[in-house]
């Protein structure tokens, strides 16, 4: 008789495991790939398919603890107006590599903390971007936005640029937490802004929220989404912290003795899945919950939800342009990353090349095993007839690893049609189901924790 494993046997309280925002993830990215790989692939695309466009902003204010995102501190606004004239040149660098007649679809500056930018830095920025890329039809454009970093001028700005969509980190509102990850913000702060952003017609607006962090409990938790409930976001995004100090040196600054175990971020994520759907939130994917009328819960109804760097969203795009220092670019030959440190970027654009830096190129398997995970991180399952029509390409070794997932975790995944589903716990073993459909090796990379 087959012993069925347990959640502790399968190892989600204690694997680690890639968020898989793309795949190959970038702890497969080289330094093989360089501007030429990047200017081939720019001059290569298809003018009648719209691309998406991503500009970083590395700035911040304040460095938040938690974070382990590619940003920079400045007391200063002098290093974030010489990076915008670097930005701008870069801008105009694709569009002499360019088809003419690319179109835009969606658009997300993100950081760092975009709204660092003054409104007549946003004015301009938006008008250099859509002079090289016109806004295609259905057009999104998303910005992160810092509650405490951001006034009605801004908004306006923002607005007037096009935004449509706004983004507001908030982690968790309880005093000691935010103590313990470096990131003081209030309740008022945040309401404040988000009245402004409705005021401004800004229609979207998702808020980010994360478990894990120091000191949180179940009652503190849960006081923080009755809080977030009241600003009434389209949007929520759970995610669980990644701690992670060896990579993100600024962690080192949050005490490991306060995190919670990997049980204990269970029973968080869980309580905050419970309250949301309880409050008539639609989850999507393993950590986003959406209003059943907003664009991400139907699109993961009507099988259109997709996976990037930015999390789950509606971008069908196949090719991500990407601006500014570290920014990832992807295209259907593969992954290209602009050179992390500000400087360096700006030593190049400035010499008139583009900053790629590092990257890694797509193979077919790659491509069938991209689009096989993302299916797994989306809709927690693969059909295998599916991925063959989408792809047109033949796999088998795919289907030796259905095999592999039926048996490694029976009771939780189940035979369906030509692949597979994850009937039983699905958000904690999305990411360990999809690892097994990972080709490269995982052993020494070292990964935030699955729970």
């Amino acid at each position: 008789m087959t012993q069925i494993p347990t959640l502790v046997d399968l190892g989600v309280y204690t694997s680690r495991a890639p968020r898989y925002t793309s795949y190959p993830t970038a702890a497969q990215f080289h330094t093989g790939i360089d501007a030429d790989f990047a200017t081939n692939a720019l001059r290569n695309l298809p003018k009648d398919k719209p691309v998406s466009v991503y500009v970083h902003i590395p700035f911040c204010e304040r460095l938040c603890w938690y974070c382990a995102c590619r940003t920079q501190g400045t007391k200063t606004h002098s290093p974030v107006a010489s990076y915008l004239e670097g930005l701008i040149k870069e801008i105009q660098l694709v569009k002499s590599l360019l088809p003419s007649g690319i179109t835009m679809g969606r658009l997300h500056w993100g950081g760092g903390t975009p709204t660092i930018l003054k409104p007549e830095e946003i004015t301009r920025l938006a008008t250099v971007l859509k002079e090289v890329f016109t806004p295609a039809d259905q057009f999104e454009f998303s910005v992160e936005i810092d509650p405490t970093l951001v006034d009605r001028d801004k908004i306006t700005a923002l607005s007037e640029a096009g935004m449509n969509r706004a983004s507001i980190g908030i982690q968790d509102f309880d005093p000691q937490v935010q103590k313990a990850i470096g990131r003081l913000q209030s309740l008022e702060q945040t309401a404040a802004c988000v009245d402004d952003l409705r005021a401004a017609g800004i229609k979207s607006l998702n808020t980010d929220i994360l478990y894990g962090l120091p000191h949180q409990t179940l009652a503190s938790v849960k006081k923080t989404l009755t809080q977030v409930q009241s600003l009434s976001p389209d949007r929520i995004a759970i995610y669980g912290y990644a701690h992670v100090p060896w990579m993100a040196k600024r962690q080192q600054m949050i005490d490991e003795g306060a995190l919670p175990d990997g049980h204990a971020r269970r029973d968080l994520f869980s309580l905050v899945s419970t309250e949301l759907q309880g409050a008539g939130y639609v989850p999507v994917g393993i950590d986003h919950f959406a209003k059943p009328d907003d664009l991400l819960a139907q699109a993961a109804t009507t099988g259109n939800l997709r996976r990037n760097f930015q999390g789950y969203t509606t971008d069908r795009c196949d090719t991500l342009i990407g601006l500014g220092a570290s920014s990832i670019s992807k295209f259907k030959t593969g992954y290209a990353q602009n050179a992390p440190r500000s400087s360096l970027y700006l030593r190049h654009i400035i010499q008139g090349e583009l900053a790629t830096q590092r990257g890694v190129v797509l193979s077919e398997s790659d491509q069938l095993r991209a689009r096989a995970i993302e299916m797994v991180m989306c809709y927690f399952a693969l059909d295998l007839d599916q991925l063959r029509d989408e792809t047109g390409l033949r796999c088998p070794q795919i289907e030796k690893i259905v095999t592999a997932i039926l048996e490694k975790f029976t009771g939780f995944v189940e035979p369906m049609g030509s692949g597979f589903v994850i009937t039983k716990s699905p958000r904690a073993l999305a990411r360990l189901v999809a690892q097994y459909l990972d080709d490269f090796s995982t052993e020494d990379a070292r990964y935030s924790t699955v729970s």
